[in-house]
């Protein structure tokens, strides 16, 4: 029996940034199934509507909207659509973001005499930092701003972030990710406090280690072994596995859902093996 049996949202308005990508996707296609009518934002736009055409081909209902996470106006201007299309939201998941070459290290540990050709911390480039700060970070307070304003006082509404296990501990190589994850879940709190009394709950997960178009270059060589990076992960993750998409979706139908979880809010929550409680001894 599928997850979403468990949870009704039929006729719910559920708005999902980033949901060209992979991951965000699979959680419209599994949203869509509890009923729910389910908006698809990203700035792909081609990429959503693929998406969006595949659920309606299921049977449910989809919509595919072209939308810049980063340009207000844009936002607005699907916020004003998806309200003619379905109704105001309801709901709101924050999955856009994502990392960038430019803001990443070719080093976990600086050294002395270092070879010129190596991206050190000292030669990141500035704008690759400001586009990772701005996609995970602001590209999650933007859409808040606009869409939140649809749901104060409604029953059952949700707003779900998505940190990530960097937000924890950071991880080697990547500076600007790892702290702009660690804003959202810092953010992520923050919303609760202020929403509390208006009846929006703000709830955030925290994915582990998953592969994915992005990264199997960084975890697997070309024979489909692990690479060192990949074992290092592996070797700290107590289920010593990595994740699967659709082990995500149960954390975030459970925090949409306040039949189950209307006294929880302000929560980041971590699914991710058991990596956070793991010292490594």
């Amino acid at each position: 029996m599928s997850l979403t049996n468990n949870h009704h949202f039929k006729d719910r308005v559920v708005v999902i940034t980033g949901a060209g990508g992979v991951l965000c996707a699979y959680f419209a296609k599994e949203i869509a199934k509890t009923g729910a009518k389910v908006a698809l934002l990203d700035i792909n736009v081609e990429a959503v509507q693929d998406y969006a055409d595949e659920i309606n081909q299921a049977g449910y209902l989809a919509k595919a909207y072209q939308t810049n996470v980063l340009d207000l106006d844009s936002l607005q201007a699907a916020r004003t659509q998806i309200a003619r299309d379905f109704g105001l939201c309801d709901i709101l998941i924050n999955g856009a973001g994502g990392n960038s070459p430019k803001a990443t290290t070719d080093n976990e540990f600086h050294e002395l005499d270092l070879p010129n050709t190596t991206k050190s911390f000292f030669s990141l480039d500035k704008s690759g930092i400001e586009f990772v700060f701005n996609l995970n970070y602001l590209g999650t307070l933007l859409p808040t701003q606009v869409f939140a304003q649809d749901m104060m006082g409604k029953k059952g509404a949700s707003i779900i972030n998505i940190s990530s296990m960097n937000a924890y501990t950071p991880l080697t190589k990547i500076p600007a990710y790892s702290g702009a994850k660690a804003a959202i879940s810092n953010f992520t709190q923050w919303l609760a406090v202020y929403f509390s009394r208006v009846g929006i709950r703000c709830n955030a997960i925290a994915p582990g280690f998953l592969v994915s178009h992005q990264n199997r270059s960084l975890l697997f060589d070309d024979n489909d072994n692990p690479t060192p990076r990949a074992e290092k992960i592996l070797t700290n993750t107590p289920m010593r596995r990595f994740g699967e998409a659709n082990e995500l979706i149960g954390g975030i139908l459970f925090l949409m859902d306040e039949a189950y979880s209307s006294f929880i809010n302000g929560v980041v929550l971590p699914i991710d093996g058991g990596f956070s409680a793991y010292s490594g001894v």
